[in-house]
């Protein structure tokens, strides 16, 4: 592996903790010894890599910094072709224009040859059989980013419609269908609505009373689900 290859390798594992992490870890996620590590941060730093924290206390990457041109291997090229690829098939109009967008930008600052690598990439995503939905799911995805109330009318297994006010926080994206993961004012708990059975779905003026991460946290926790790269944002 080449320096530059070792930095921006550093640089993404550092990206991945939100929290201090030790020397030792990250010399042992890259692969080099500590003096080695140490060297590496150094490196960085005076290139204008936001790296707070020292020996003994660990390192956190403030956000905002970038070192182009943007380098990828041949799997994380695999790995954005397929994601964008899958949300085309698979999400709504605006996210998937937004998937195409976003693989555009980044081949834009691709050196030419791994450009090529993405352009060429064989990994294809069959269609879907999606249920068909009479709302618009990028109005659920805004709710759950400014945290507002909805307010929607749903079809029950049984055929007969409810009236519910949801505190949105999560939309999950499954082969066939989509679910809205909410807290219901009228059930006083966590539930799960299949988009296509709602049936109108208006956004209230009025934002919950919750952030949404700590929503989340505690539906995880009632699901027993483990948050993704749990340990890597561990300190």
């Amino acid at each position: 592996m080449s320096r530059s290859e070792r930095l921006l390798d550093l640089l993404q594992v550092l990206r991945r903790f939100r929290q201090p992490v030790s020397g030792r870890r990250l010399a042992e996620e890259t692969g080099v010894s500590l003096r080695t590590l140490y060297r590496d941060i150094a490196s960085l730093q005076a290139q204008g890599a936001h790296i707070e924290g020292e020996p003994g206390l660990g390192y956190i990457l403030k956000p905002g910094f970038m070192l182009p041109p943007m380098m990828f291997s041949q799997e994380e090229i695999e790995a954005l072709v397929l994601g964008s690829r899958w949300v085309a098939k698979r999400a709504d109009t605006h996210l998937a224009a937004a998937a195409g967008n976003a693989l555009a930008k980044i081949a834009a600052v691709l050196p030419a040859d791994l450009r090529d690598e993405l352009d060429a990439s064989t990994l294809l995503v069959g269609p879907a059989l999606t249920a068909v939905e009479r709302i618009d799911v990028a109005l659920l995805r805004k709710a759950i980013r400014q945290e507002h109330k909805l307010d929607i009318a749903y079809i029950d297994t049984d055929g007969g419609e409810t009236r519910r006010t949801v505190w949105p926080f999560a939309l999950g994206f499954f082969e066939n269908v989509r679910v809205l993961v909410a807290w219901c004012e009228l059930r006083q708990g966590f539930r799960h609505f299949r988009t296509d059975r709602i049936r109108r779905a208006d956004m209230s003026a009025t934002r919950y009373g919750r952030r949404r991460q700590a929503l989340l946290a505690e539906w995880r926790a009632s699901q027993k689900i483990t948050a993704p790269d749990a340990g890597a944002n561990s300190p």
